[in-house]
C-alpha cells in the first residue's frame, strides 16, 4: 500500500513536471508577438493597426482550439494533445524566424495560436485534476504559472541581452527546441483516466455554459486576458515610442514585467494555501488599475521599471486563482469548464489586442493602454459578483443537505 502511494506521488511529479514544461511553451507563445513586435515591424513593414490584426487571428486559433480541446480532454485524457500540441508551436516559431512577409507571419501565427491554445488548456487541466483540495489547486495553478512566466520572460530576456551576439533566427530556433519538452516528458507515462469515456453532451456543456458561477468567471477571465495581452503586446511598443527606449532596454523592461509575475506566483503558490482565492483576486485587479495608471503618468525609464514590476507581481494571482476555484467547484467536468473559461478568456485576448491596435495608431499608445486600466477595474466587480454567487449556493447546498 505505502508502496503504492509513493509510486502515485513520483508519477504525480513527473506530469507535474511535463505540465510546466507545456506551460513554458505557452509561456514562449505569449511573450513572443510582444518582444519581437518592433523588430518584425522593422523587417516586415507593418503598422499597429496589422499588428492588432496579428493579436487577433492568433488569439481566435486559440480560441477554437480551446473550445475543441476541453471537452476532448474529458473524454480521452490529457495525454494525447500534450504530445501533439508541442509540435505546432515549434513549426510556428520555425515559419516566424523564416517569415519574409506579413502574410508568411500570419500563417506562423495561426500555427502559434492552434499550439499555444491547446497547451493552456490540458497543462492547466491536468494540474488541477491531481489535486483534490480548492487550496491546494490554487497553489498548484500559482506554481504552474510560474514556468508560464518562465517560457513568457525566455524570448524578451535573451533578445534582449543576445539579440547582437546571436541573431533572432538563433533565438527563435532555441526557442523551437525548448518548446519540444513536453513531447519528451509525457511520452513515456501513464496519465490520470478521462473523467467521461462516453464524451460529454452539448446539452451538458450548455448547461455548465449557463451556470451563473460559470458566467461570472468567464467574463472575468475575458477582462483578464485581455488585459495580459495588451501588456504583454504593446508595453515595449509604449516604452521605445512614448519613452523613447532603445529596444533592447524595452525587451529588459518587459523581462522584468514578466520575471515579477512569475517571482508573485512563487509567492502566490504558498500564499494560496492559507488564504481565500476571491481576496487574492480582488486585490489583485486594484493593483493592476493603480500600476497602469501610474506607468501611463510616468515620463521616464526608472519610473517605468517600477511600474512594469508592480504590474507583473499584481496580475500574477487572477488567471490561475480564478481556474483554481472553478475547478474546485466543477471537479467532474473540468476539461469542459476549463474549455469554457479558457474559451471565453480568449475571446478578450483576441478583441482587447485588436482594439488596442486601432486606438493606438487612431489616437495614441497611451490611449490604447488605458483598457487596462478598464478592465481591472471590471475584473474587480466580477470578483465581488462571483463570490456573492458562491455564498449563495453554498447556503443552497447546506440547505438541501439539511
Amino acid at each position: 500500500m505505502i508502496a503504492g502511494v509513493a509510486e502515485l506521488r513520483i508519477r504525480a511529479r513527473w506530469l507535474s513536471g511535463a505540465a510546466y514544461a507545456g506551460m513554458f511553451g505557452f509561456g514562449i507563445v505569449m511573450a513572443l508577438l510582444g518582444a519581437l513586435l518592433p523588430l518584425l515591424a522593422a523587417r516586415l513593414h507593418f503598422d499597429l493597426a496589422q499588428a492588432g490584426d496579428l493579436f487577433l487571428v492568433m488569439n481566435a486559433a486559440m480560441l477554437v482550439t480551446t473550445l475543441t480541446v476541453g471537452p476532448l480532454l474529458d473524454r480521452f485524457g490529457h495525454k494525447p494533445p500534450l504530445l501533439i500540441a508541442p509540435l505546432f508551436v515549434a513549426v510556428a516559431l520555425v515559419l516566424v524566424a523564416e517569415a519574409s512577409t506579413f502574410n508568411n507571419l500570419m500563417a506562423a501565427v495561426v500555427l502559434l495560436g492552434i499550439g499555444g491554445g491547446a497547451l493552456n488548456q490540458v497543462t492547466n487541466t491536468l494540474v488541477a485534476d491531481l489535486y483534490g483540495d480548492v487550496r491546494a489547486k490554487s497553489a498548484a495553478l500559482n506554481l504552474l504559472g510560474v514556468f508560464f512566466g518562465i517560457g513568457a520572460l525566455f524570448v524578451p530576456f535573451t533578445v534582449g541581452s543576445a539579440l547582437h551576439a546571436l541573431g533572432l533566427t538563433l533565438i527563435l530556433y532555441l526557442a523551437m527546441a525548448l518548446s519540444l519538452l513536453p513531447v519528451l516528458l509525457s511520452f513515456p507515462f501513464v496519465f490520470p483516466p478521462p473523467h467521461h469515456r462516453e464524451g460529454v453532451s452539448a446539452v451538458r456543456m450548455l448547461q455548465l455554459a449557463r451556470q451563473p458561477l460559470v458566467v461570472a468567471f468567464s467574463f472575468l477571465l475575458l477582462f483578464e486576458s485581455g488585459n495580459e495581452f495588451v501588456l504583454g503586446g504593446y508595453v515595449t511598443t509604449y516604452l521605445t515610442r512614448d519613452l523613447g527606449a532603445t529596444v533592447s532596454l524595452a525587451s529588459y523592461l518587459l523581462a522584468a514585467y514578466w520575471g515579477a509575475l512569475m517571482l508573485g506566483r512563487i509567492i502566490l503558490s504558498r500564499v494560496a494555501l492559507r488564504s481565500a482565492g476571491g481576496t487574492l483576486v480582488g486585490i489583485s485587479a486594484l493593483g493592476v488599475a493603480a500600476s497602469t495608471a501610474w506607468l501611463l503618468a510616468s515620463r521616464s525609464v526608472p519610473v517605468a521599471l517600477i511600474c512594469v514590476i508592480l504590474l507583473g507581481l499584481s496580475i500574477a494571482a487572477i488567471f490561475p486563482t480564478v481556474l483554481g476555484l472553478a475547478g474546485s467547484r466543477y471537479a467532474g467536468h473540468s476539461g469542459t469548464v476549463f474549455g469554457i473559461l479558457i474559451g471565453t478568456a480568449l475571446t478578450g485576448g483576441m478583441i482587447m489586442p485588436w482594439l488596442a491596435g486601432r486606438i493606438a495608431e487612431s489616437w495614441s499608445i497611451r490611449r490604447a493602454l488605458l483598457l487596462v486600466v478598464l478592465n481591472a477595474l471590471a475584473i474587480f466587480i466580477l470578483q465581488w459578483l462571483a463570490g456573492r454567487i458562491s455564498k449563495a449556493q453554498e447556503i443552497s447546498r447546506r440547505e438541501e443537505n439539511a
